[in-house]
């Protein structure tokens, strides 16, 4: 069995989408990685290529939220569309349903919905994208519902994806797991911590600074702060760290500090479950997504409150019980997001997708 699945290498979608390589490669599914946008460096080149039976292709097709027209988006689904047939694929994961809006495969299609512009905007403006922006979310739209299935990673994107793109079903959620390497525990510090695109407004990082200049200690964050597209944040208070290799955000994970976000959009968060998994108490914005996965184990403080985001995170400082129990919890919460249970959930969809032949087949090798 083979699936034709995107990636691209300027976010989370990578991480994703080489974490489900391996978990499917470990239920004898084949993949063929389609790299999208920027080429990815030189490590992630070489994690891919690790991954047993999985082929990567570096398609150099621009990103949907990238793409300068329609018809850019239409030439590289239809450029995939060949791929697919040239490696003889079973199935298609698209990763940007905008790719299936005007393109017939000639396998089912699993279509993603890790995020998208229209629900981001929606989340960080409160209305739907300005005119100029408009056909991207409506090729967004488009290919979800040409999908024979739609995914989302929580159940709070996937309702925020139906209405923003009137659906008439719900997309089922699968919940993104994540391949971590154990972290070596270090002396415990004083300091707060933070990872992503920083230069993301829907990250809302500058609440995080204006929390940072309220703090008797540091607040570090790692990631880039200059986006593709020319997006940039600077930072009066926050200790920019740069775009750091999963080792070096590992040994910062290492002293346990509290890992904070004050997201107003985050479809999962894969950089919370790799603190979480470090056993890093959280303090996080409270939004849908992160009330589903982290409720009963964080602390949830308004996204736009820079005072309520310090002293929470003095609280939990100070109190070095409540600081170790968080942790704790919130280390064997992040146990059940694995990347086992992502790619037995995503490999059940893509049976029941399959004709009756090719299902059979994939049955008797996910059973093997």
């Amino acid at each position: 069995m083979k699936i034709l699945l995107t990636a691209d290498a300027v976010g989370g979608v990578w991480q994703y989408a080489t974490d489900l390589a391996q978990g499917l490669a470990d239920l004898n599914i084949q993949t063929v990685l389609a790299a999208m946008g920027p080429p990815p460096s030189p490590r992630q080149r070489d994690a891919a290529r690790s991954i047993d039976g999985s082929t990567l292709v570096e398609t150099h097709l621009p990103l949907d939220w990238l793409a300068e027209s329609p018809k850019a988006i239409a030439d590289a689904g239809r450029t995939l569309a060949e791929l697919a047939r040239r490696h003889d694929a079973d199935l298609v994961q698209l990763n940007a349903a905008a790719l299936a809006a005007e393109t017939e495969f000639d396998q089912p299609v699993v279509a993603v919905a890790h995020s998208c512009l229209g629900t981001w905007w929606r989340a960080t403006k409160g209305d739907d994208p300005d005119s100029p922006f408009r056909w991207r979310s409506e090729l967004t739209g488009q290919g979800l519902a040409l999908a024979d299935r739609v995914v989302a990673p929580t159940k709070a994107i996937a309702r925020a994806t139906k209405e923003v793109h009137r659906l008439a079903q719900l997309p089922t959620t699968v919940h993104n797991g994540r391949s971590l390497r154990p972290v070596e525990p270090v002396a415990s510090h004083d300091f707060a911590f933070t990872a992503g695109r920083l230069w993301d407004k829907g990250k809302n990082v500058a609440t995080l600074d204006g929390a940072a200049a309220r703090l008797p200690f540091p607040l570090h964050a790692a990631g880039p702060i200059e986006g593709p597209s020319g997006d940039r944040i600077e930072f009066n208070h926050i200790h920019a760290l740069g775009t750091l290799s999963d080792r070096e955000i590992s040994s910062w994970l290492g002293a346990r500090p509290v890992f904070v976000s004050a997201a107003l959009y985050e479809p999962f968060g894969l950089a919370v479950l790799e603190a979480a998994a470090a056993g890093c108490p959280l303090v996080l914005a409270d939004i849908p997504t992160f009330r589903e996965l982290w409720h009963g184990v964080a602390v949830f403080v308004d996204p736009m409150d820079a005072n309520g985001f310090a002293e929470a995170i003095s609280l939990v400082v100070r109190d070095d019980f409540a600081r170790a129990e968080m942790g704790r919890q919130a280390q064997l919460r992040a146990a059940q997001f694995s990347v086992e249970a992502m790619a037995g959930k995503m490999a059940a969809i893509y049976q029941s997708l399959l004709r009756p032949q090719a299902a059979a087949t994939l049955a008797q090798e996910v059973a093997a």
